[in-house]
């Protein structure tokens, strides 16, 4: 038997990299006979600088820059040997990762230190820039990355604005000339998110909730992302209120179209040209994957959707190990199976994990 094993993160609890392991550990030790290929994946956001460096020869850089709440942390981009073509992982500055729950601030949080991480990868002078978007702490319209890049958002009190979300309710005009840097270099968003960046689908009604905005603050996050975009639109000659993916990483991906004119494409696509994702499908008996939160929102461009339509396709079974699930499908596994607790779930995630992998695989035929 060959398997794929191709998981995403358990955001909050294990990267790709553990998942994969945890996943490997429990199949080997049912199935010690069995091949085992493994691709940990991203679709953009955490882990997508390390899944592509396990293609590419990369060089990996790193660079103070801050979090989402203006710290000071480390924070990584690579340069791909060859084409020089530079990869940044948005998640390395605005990842919620970098924050305790308690520390969540939503209406404060900026994307900032992105902005701070491309100038670091534009410095190598690359001919490409690929920014990775998800898993942030931020619901800015990527405002922040802009003011790091040399953009100013002035009030109507003719002011300039304070960093965060909540203060782009009083934007009235945003001043900004995109460096000469950037003439002649590409700019690709890296995601699989297709929300746009307003409304009921936009970034501050489905994702807000996930960064720590009550109710109330997700209305006032929309209402600054109203006029957010009202204002690009006015200042920069730019709509992104519903381009899709526009709501990605709260909304960065729109601010990287408007301010940098990039060109939205798939993370997974991406991830799945340097890695030959569709040929070691191919090859496989049985597809592997899965992440924290098996949703509709997975099946919705997310890479264990998008891997599960590629199996489909090669006509090859797949199992989802997840977190939680609201999926009733038999072929979708969850560790509240093992422990319906989801704090404890997620503490003993890797070992729960393995535990689902090793009875999966000794239940299958030889």
């Amino acid at each position: 038997m060959r398997v794929l094993i191709a998981p995403q993160e358990f955001r909050g609890s294990l990267s790709a990299d553990e998942a994969a392991a945890a996943i490997k550990a429990g199949i080997r030790a049912a199935r010690p006979a069995w091949h085992l290929d493994v691709l940990p994946l991203s679709d953009g956001g955490p882990g997508f600088i390390d899944a592509l460096r396990r293609a590419v020869t990369a060089d990996t850089s790193a660079e103070i820059v801050e979090d989402a709440l203006g710290r000071k942390i480390l924070g990584r981009f690579a340069v791909v040997r060859g084409t020089r073509t530079a990869v940044v992982e948005a998640a390395q500055a605005n990842g919620l990762y970098h924050l305790d729950p308690g520390e969540r601030d939503p209406l404060r949080a900026d994307s900032f230190g992105v902005g701070q991480l491309i100038t670091a990868a534009l410095a190598t002078s690359p001919p490409r820039l690929i920014i990775g978007l998800g898993g942030s702490a931020t619901t800015d319209g990527g405002s922040g990355m802009a003011r790091a890049l040399g953009a100013r958002f002035i009030g109507e009190d003719g002011m300039p604005l304070p960093r965060g979300a909540a203060a782009l309710a009083d934007l009235a005009r945003i001043d900004w000339r995109r460096p000469a840097a950037f003439d002649g270099v590409e700019v690709i968003v890296a995601s699989d998110v297709t929300n746009p960046l307003l409304g009921p689908d936009g970034c501050a009604a489905v994702y807000g909730p996930q960064k720590g905005a009550s109710p109330d603050q997700v209305d006032i996050l929309e209402g600054a992302l109203v006029r957010y975009a009202a204002v690009v639109k006015r200042s920069l000659g730019v709509d992104v209120a519903a381009i899709p993916g526009g709501g990605a990483a709260g909304g960065l991906g729109a601010g990287l179209v408007a301010f940098l004119g990039a060109r939205i494409r798939s993370g997974l696509a991406i991830v799945a040209e340097a890695t030959n994702l569709r040929d070691r499908v191919a090859k496989a008996d049985v597809v592997v994957t899965g992440e924290g939160s098996f949703d509709s929102q997975s099946l919705q461009g997310k890479a264990t959707g998008r891997l599960r339509d590629l199996s489909g396709e090669a006509g090859k079974p797949i199992v989802v190990f997840c977190g939680r699930t609201d999926l009733a499908e038999p072929d979708v596994i969850s560790l509240t199976a093992l422990e319906p607790d989801r704090e404890a779930s997620m503490r003993n995630a890797s070992p729960l994990l393995e535990t689902l992998a090793a009875r999966w695989a000794a239940e299958q035929p030889d």
